[in-house]
């Protein structure tokens, strides 16, 4: 018998006085079900920002990440209106405290070889730390994203030479590099932000240079194509603000990135100058004095430097995760 013909029979059945069990359960197997969206159900509802902070807050390491970097800001720019300590003039807190005392009484974490409070030290050159680090990776993030926005987006031989200087830069070791830069550049803060960014903006222009390859032929870009818009209109306005998921990612780690390197030219005595100082130059000058016991000048600014970095990697995970569609859950 025809389909059409049982589903007939069903509906009389009903109409005549009762349905058995098994006739409704043929009549719900006869009814056409509407077909799922292949993926899934999409769970997600709300504004795009909502959606993101909501796949971001799933994330607890990166919510605790988010915190730590609160509290760091707060404690190295807040912390020294309320711990006021010396931290410029070293005969000053020769004469006024005691070289390498252990924590307690006035000073919490004691003090390092030269007098300075330990606790005091922290947030003076957790500053330095964050400022430069924070600085580098926009500065180089923003030049990487550029270059790599232009590479791609004409191709053909400028994009084969403009890739074959990052390519070059590359394959030269990036502490190598910096210690040729700081050793032959007076350190200071703003060469140092300089510095660094120098060789993090390789790592980005590489990123959205991909990016844009897939990018210039949408269709939308070809309609402004059509519709003869420049290509300087193109690059800003079109190509860069929709890459902007992977530079915002490369950024976190690009931060984490330059305060590891600001620590390594510190623990080499080619950090921020004297009488600044940053936690890998109180590592530096923490090591010397490691053999005697006075565990407190190493290990607060090592914590320091672990947690931020750990702190920004698990930010930049959220972000990835938040930003990249493909891998919200559904």
């Amino acid at each position: 018998m025809p389909v059409g013909d049982e589903r007939d029979l069903g509906l009389g059945a009903l109409t005549s006085g009762g349905a058995s069990l098994g006739q409704m359960e043929a009549l719900d197997v006869l009814t056409p079900v509407a077909a799922t969206p292949e993926g899934g159900e999409v769970t997600a509802t709300g504004s795009p920002l909502r959606q993101i902070g909501r796949v971001f807050v799933e994330n607890k390491l990166a919510v605790v990440g988010l915190g730590v970097i609160v509290f760091m800001v707060l404690f190295c720019w807040i912390g020294p209106l309320l711990y006021h300590t010396n931290q410029t003039n070293a005969q000053e807190a020769l004469v006024n405290s005691t070289p390498n005392l252990s924590p307690g009484g006035n000073h919490l974490l004691g003090t390092d070889e030269a007098g300075f409070d330990i606790l005091g030290r922290l947030m003076f050159a957790g500053k330095n730390s964050l400022i430069v680090g924070l600085a580098a990776a926009a500065l180089g993030t923003g030049w990487g994203a550029l270059y790599g926005a232009v590479s791609g987006f004409f191709g053909s031989w400028g994009d084969a030479f403009m890739m074959r200087i990052v390519d070059t830069l590359l394959s030269i070791p990036p502490l190598f590099l910096l210690i040729c830069l700081a050793v032959i550049f007076r350190p200071s803060v703003l060469l140092l932000i300089i510095v660094i960014a120098f060789v993090s903006w390789l790592i980005p222009a590489r990123l959205i240079r991909g990016e844009t390859l897939t990018l210039r032929v949408r269709e939308y870009v070809q309609a402004v194509r059509v519709m003869g818009g420049s290509r300087k209109r193109i690059i800003l306005r079109h190509i860069v603000p929709n890459a902007i998921g992977t530079i915002i990612v490369n950024a976190t780690f690009q931060v984490a990135d330059a305060i590891l390197l600001l620590a390594a030219l510190g623990f080499l005595g080619l950090g921020v100058p004297p009488p600044q100082t940053d936690w890998g130059s109180m590592l530096s000058e923490g090591v010397t004095y490691a053999v005697s016991g006075y565990w407190w000048e190493i290990y607060p600014a090592g914590v320091c430097i672990v947690l931020v970095v750990v702190a920004f990697n698990f930010i930049g995970d959220a972000l990835r995760d938040s930003l990249e569609v493909r891998l919200q859950r559904r």
